[in-house]
């Protein structure tokens, strides 16, 4: 079955990464941030309005046009804003491409926007989720792993993990351990301040963290943690990440966000960049 994995795969991790060189024809096309465009992708769709998420406009611009210019989407939604039309747009490009299921939920991934814009733009900045790993016993992406490591540094202590993500059939998950970014985390034996430092952490690392109590669900006690701008992520987890930036609770009742105020916001890439 043709998936982006496979794609990702068999260009190799120093491909996915790479900024495509410019020669003589690739010299005067713009340049897409895919770090800008992932973001506004996973906030666009959540907000009350058509607002633009900062520095993403000229990158969606891009995407939309590429989209309009294939039929795909209408003029009217070219306009910067990463909304549910241009991501079910994306989607359809997506399933054009053969992709499938977590594939083709709109949010793009390296080589389907390559794809999109050859001819018309290179991207830059480029995100990979990296290869399928497997850590304590649970499935995670190798920038999960990353992110789940330096967090635990910070802290100086290892945590445990009692959900992984690629893990279908969770009910009370709501699918967002479907795909890439998903992780459930033990606080047994932890206080409330160290539950709160626990949550500090993972979101300066990139996270959207929250503890979750048994009063809002059929659960116990527990951090649910989602990585920010991760491309394998499930719709849910999507819309969890986007949840997050704007100040909500990542639950079905879109609540005021609960956990410890981490400002400014940063995905895994924008944290390594402050080393």
């Amino acid at each position: 079955m043709l998936t982006r994995r496979n794609l990702l795969v068999a260009a190799g991790a120093a491909v996915v990464g790479a900024v495509p060189l410019a020669g003589p024809a690739s010299a005067a096309l713009p340049q897409l941030d895919m770090e800008a465009l992932i973001k506004a992708a996973q906030i666009d769709p959540r907000r009350p309005d058509t607002a633009l998420t900062e520095g993403a406009k000229d990158s969606v611009l891009l995407v939309e046009r590429a989209l309009q210019a294939r039929g795909l989407l209408s003029s009217a939604y070219v306009d910067g804003h990463f909304g549910t039309s241009t991501i079910a747009a994306y989607a359809a490009y997506q399933r054009s491409l053969g992709y499938t299921g977590l594939d083709a939920t709109g949010l793009p991934g390296p080589s389907s926007l390559r794809s999109l814009g050859e001819g018309r733009y290179t991207v830059a900045r480029a995100i990979s989720p990296g290869s399928v790993v497997t850590l304590r016993g649970v499935q995670v992406n190798t920038r999960t792993r990353s992110m789940l490591f330096e967090a635990e540094r910070l802290l100086g202590r290892q945590l445990g993990i009692t959900q992984g993500s690629y893990s279908s059939g969770v009910g009370a998950s709501a699918g967002t351990h479907d795909g890439g970014g998903a992780l459930d985390l033990s606080v047994s034996g932890l206080s409330s301040a160290v539950r709160t430092d626990v949550l500090r952490r993972l979101r300066t690392v990139g996270f959207a963290a929250w503890l979750r109590t048994p009063a809002q669900g059929d659960w116990g006690y527990h951090i649910h943690a989602i990585a920010l701008s991760d491309t394998d992520q499930s719709t849910g987890a999507q819309n969890q990440a986007g949840d997050y930036y704007l100040g909500r609770n990542g639950l079905a009742n879109r609540g005021v966000d609960d956990g410890p105020a981490v400002s400014p916001k940063r995905t895994w890439e924008e944290y390594q960049r402050t080393l």
